[in-house]
């Protein structure tokens, strides 16, 4: 449990009490939304530290989960992740190994090929004791009726914002409430037609652990070509229908339209043992979809604002929301096109 959020200085002693060894470069590293994450050496080694923010509640603690999902992968000889070296769990940091590579500016078929077979290693995992089937991935949705109201939440709480973000409170009365409405709609009847069930839960056997968040946005591409992934804090169980849709629908990812259907085959390969999964992609896509464009719409709310800035945001705060905005704006047009591959 995390008791302070410990200043630079402070960070740079405990790390070097774990590491056992003098600091050499303790180095902020840009680019992460939700955590805190620095480069250290000492002596012949080159560390990332890891600060975790402040657990608000009891649902998902971010620094177990991805300490448990980095030991089980390295437990089963996975090559592309970072290892565990130590964990703070009183201040809410972890030493992992370092891996040195490049952010990702382009993705080729490799690298989505690369993505799909980590994928598939992780599918050979289901059985691991290390996650009980009660430990699901971060906002987990097990069934229709979970996306629609974790979409309702997030409206509400977007309604909730003062009147003065009057373009805000237009797109979310005039275009996505609308959308929204004649969307559900449509998917409980499509689903009805093939046969699924809008409310109930997804079996347990049609479930995978998957590593939610997951993407080249959280990849490097090392010096041989190959590609290293991080990033594990909202691993669990999920229906990979939501992985999937996720995948193909993060405003991260920079894939062509070939790419993303080379994505979607290859998942479809991967978990289509389960005979429902590519009716369920079909049927639910959408509905992900505009869960995305309220997602993005995260930079609108006061508290996400001050911990993106504690983590390194540099832009001015109209302009995010202006460029998020208009994210939101390109799914919910998407949607009604129906422009669902």
């Amino acid at each position: 449990m995390k008791t302070s959020d410990p200043t630079g200085n402070s960070l740079r002693e405990m790390a070097q009490t774990l590491i056992g060894a003098p600091i050499t470069e303790f180095e902020p590293i840009r680019g992460g939304r939700n955590s805190r994450l620095y480069r250290i050496r000492s002596r012949d080694s080159t560390f990332a530290l890891k600060l975790y923010p402040t657990q608000q509640d009891n649902l998902h603690d971010r620094l177990t989960t991805e300490v448990d999902a980095l030991r089980l992968m390295k437990r089963h000889q996975f090559g592309a992740v970072p290892g565990v070296v130590a964990v703070d769990r009183d201040h809410g940091f972890v030493l992992l190994s370092w891996i040195e590579g490049e952010p990702l500016t382009t993705v080729s078929a490799s690298d989505i090929d690369q993505a799909v077979a980590f994928l598939a290693a992780i599918y050979t995992l289901q059985q691991t004791p290390t996650f009980g089937k009660h430990r699901h991935a971060a906002e987990a949705c097990l069934a229709a009726i979970e996306i629609e109201q974790q979409i309702s939440a997030r409206l509400k709480r977007l309604k909730e914002l003062p009147a003065e973000e009057e373009s805000l409170h237009a797109f979310l009365e005039n275009s996505f409430g609308p959308a929204f409405d004649r969307l559900v709609g449509k998917i409980r009847v499509r689903m009805r037609t093939v046969g699924l069930d809008y409310s109930a839960a997804l079996p347990q056997e049609k479930r995978c652990l998957v590593p939610s968040d997951f993407g080249f946005h959280n990849s490097l591409r090392r010096s041989d070509g190959s590609l290293a992934f991080f990033d594990f804090e909202y691993f669990g169980w999920d229906d990979p229908v939501k992985l999937t849709a996720d995948v193909l629908l993060h405003p991260g990812m920079q894939m062509s339209p070939a790419q993303r259907q080379r994505f979607r085959c290859a998942a479809e390969h991967l978990y289509g043992v389960d005979a429902t999964f590519r009716a369920r992609l079909d049927a639910l896509y959408p509905l992900f979809a505009l869960r995305w464009a309220l997602i993005v719409l995260n930079e609108f709310l006061p508290d996400r604002w001050r911990h993106r800035v504690t983590t390194g945001a540099a832009e001015r705060w109209t302009v995010a929301k202006q460029r998020q905005l208009a994210l939101a704006h390109g799914y919910v047009a998407n949607v009604a096109a129906e422009k669902h591959q």
